[in-house]
């Protein structure tokens, strides 16, 4: 069965109050709560300006109070700018707040701004990931760890909080386009968590980080499994496809400029900004759509991908924020019971009273004609 969830960064236009834009993110998981979602990832960034949740440990805390079984996670918690047993002994506690609904998603950090203001070298941020991975994981098992680095180091380190979740909160490691992360999930024997790599000339990196994810695993003794694989699409539903379009020229051209313009990641977009918004479009990089565009892509990916756990649409305010809570409405309707079995037992109950209809009414017929007569009968006496 597929579970469905998002992947708030967040992105928050300049020209909105910032405290408000936090307020609104709250809301939004508490609107999936309500729809039965089944998890959201909360990212961490310092820089550029729109990604403004600086601590995804922070809001996690507060969106767990507000809800009452979406699972969060923070999405993700970029290692390099922290001493791993502080973040460990933080994330323990929330696995214990939380009554174990925290998850722990690990990466190298996505913006380079981010890096340079901490003085980290971008081109170390990958090793050090991979480092504090090593030392986080027994940790959160419970396990004493001592380690000499060139950043940071523990002497006889452990965390006081035993794990509310055995053998530890469940984990997960972000991928985009290289090997890093598929290589220490499958080293770790912990979940992956792919994200940009959903375009379709990019559908077999996402077999090939697979393919790397389960041979770390085999070489390292560990377990992966499909099941713990998120992938992560930016998606917008509407009634029609033509609504759905009209709806995201509110705020994709804002999205567009931060990718192009802003950001120190690569975006092979040209020409002016609304040329760039229709390549964006035609690329078929996102879902925008009706319900059935929806069904169809996540079809194609699973396909194409060879199967995972969980697909996560990328939260972006494309549109304003009503029609943002309708097509997370229309997604928990309409699209998520195509693949969770939820009305298998209806069909199933419908197509054996069609089979049966004609016996069904005969008997029926026979039953009230009965009802009658026995009427009749006593009216006599």
């Amino acid at each position: 069965m597929l579970r469905f969830g998002i992947f708030l960064a967040p992105f928050h236009a300049l020209h909105e109050n910032p405290t408000l834009a936090i307020e609104r993110d709250f809301e939004l998981v508490q609107h999936l709560d309500r729809l039965d979602y089944d998890e959201a990832w909360i990212g961490e960034h310092h820089s550029a300006g729109l990604e403004i949740i600086p601590s995804p440990e922070l809001f996690i805390a507060a969106a767990a109070e507000r809800t009452r079984h979406i699972r969060l996670g923070t999405g993700v918690s970029s290692l390099p700018y922290h001493n791993p047993m502080i973040l460990a002994d933080r994330m323990q506690q929330l696995d214990h707040q939380t009554r174990g609904r925290a998850m722990f998603g690990v990466g190298p950090g996505a913006l380079p701004s981010d890096a340079v203001m901490l003085g980290i070298d971008p081109l170390r941020q990958r090793d050090m990931m991979d480092e504090a991975l090593d030392v986080i994981v027994p940790l959160l098992r419970g396990e004493p760890v001592t380690h000499k680095g060139d950043w940071f180091n523990l002497v006889d380190a452990r965390l006081q909080l035993p794990p509310y979740t055995r053998p530890h909160m469940e984990m997960a490691v972000a991928a985009m386009v290289s090997p890093s992360g598929p290589r220490s999930a499958g080293k770790h024997g912990i979940g992956l968590l792919s994200i940009g790599t959903v375009m379709k000339t990019a559908y077999m990196s996402l077999a090939q980080m697979w393919q790397i994810c389960e041979d770390m695993a085999r070489e390292h003794g560990t377990r992966v499994t499909r099941d713990t694989w998120r992938v992560v699409t930016p998606m917008h539903v509407a009634e029609t496809r033509e609504k759905a379009l009209a709806d995201v020229r509110f705020g994709l051209r804002d999205w567009i400029r931060y990718y192009t313009e802003v950001i120190a990641l690569p975006f092979e977009l040209t020409g002016t900004l609304d040329q760039r918004v229709e390549q964006y479009i035609d690329t078929g990089h996102a879902i925008i759509g009706s319900p059935d565009d929806a069904v169809a892509r996540i079809e194609e990916l699973q396909k194409m991908s060879g199967g995972f756990g969980t697909i996560l649409q990328l939260a972006h305010n494309w549109a304003d924020f009503p029609e943002t809570l309708k097509s997370y409405e229309l997604m928990a309707r309409y699209v998520m019971p195509r693949f969770q079995g939820s009305n298998v037992g209806r069909e199933e109950s419908t197509a054996w009273s069609s089979a049966r209809r004609a016996a069904l009414m005969s008997a029926g017929r026979k039953a009230k004609e009965l009802a009658t007569k026995k009427f009749t009968e006593e009216r006599k006496r």
